[in-house]
């Protein structure tokens, strides 16, 4: 749960992870994707974007399981947006799956529209703590750098920031700044479009950071 004491300043408080089972026999997972624009694969002309990428290379290693995705990115979401309609829009998705899973992606439009880092702490945790309170498995891909040095500072600290939010609820989190920081191939790719998002090549090393950043783990295909 999360509060804000009287001077303002944004508290946290870590609740204790809810028990996430999978079951034996056949697994039927429903796979939700809820953040901004790379969430939904903007600028990528294959209309893949990163979660397309990452669904189709999951490999299941010949297990009885089912994986539904939807994906609810919308470009222009904050933390706050994703926030506020995760839980109106991920239930539907869910009925009558045996496992509820949420990835969350933001970040780009926290720093556009000036919401504070620790707002942002705060937006992120509230999806969490809800998600794991009821039952719901949760990922976390962080923001990636743009060609704006100065927005870069500021997504650095947002990136931080998320992370650490993540760890201290045991929740997997996928840096992307770091890695693609000075990438050749990415600031390419960000060139050649809008400046923020990536192409085809872009939303491929994107996917490939999630592939390897413990997504089969998270789950539970890899033994």
């Amino acid at each position: 749960m999360s509060t804000t004491d009287q001077g303002g300043r944004v508290e946290l408080e870590y609740a204790p992870s809810a028990d996430f089972q999978v079951t034996d026999g056949p697994r039927d997972i429903g796979l939700c994707f809820v953040g901004d624009g790379f969430v939904a694969g903007y600028g990528d002309p294959k209309a893949l974007g990163w979660v397309n990428r990452v669904v189709g290379r999951t490999d299941r290693g010949g297990t009885d399981t089912d994986i539904t995705s939807y994906n609810l990115g919308v470009r222009g979401a904050s933390s706050a947006d994703v926030m506020n309609r995760w839980r109106a829009e991920c239930p539907a998705r869910w009925q009558g799956r045996g496992e509820r899973r949420l990835v969350v992606g933001v970040g780009a439009e926290d720093v556009e529209q000036g919401i504070t880092t620790a707002r942002s702490r705060l937006n992120l945790a509230n999806v969490l703590d809800e998600a794991s309170s009821t039952g719901i498995a949760t990922f976390v891909v962080g923001p990636t750098p743009t060609l704006d040095a100065e927005v870069n500072a500021r997504l650095q600290t947002l990136a931080d920031a998320l992370a650490d939010v993540c760890s201290r609820r045991g929740v997997p989190f996928v840096d992307c700044f770091t890695p693609l920081l000075g990438h050749d191939q990415w600031q390419s790719d960000l060139a050649a479009g809008d400046t923020v998002h990536p192409g085809q090549a872009g939303y491929g090393l994107m996917a490939w950071l999630v592939l390897n950043g413990g997504w089969a783990t998270w789950l539970q295909l890899d033994g």
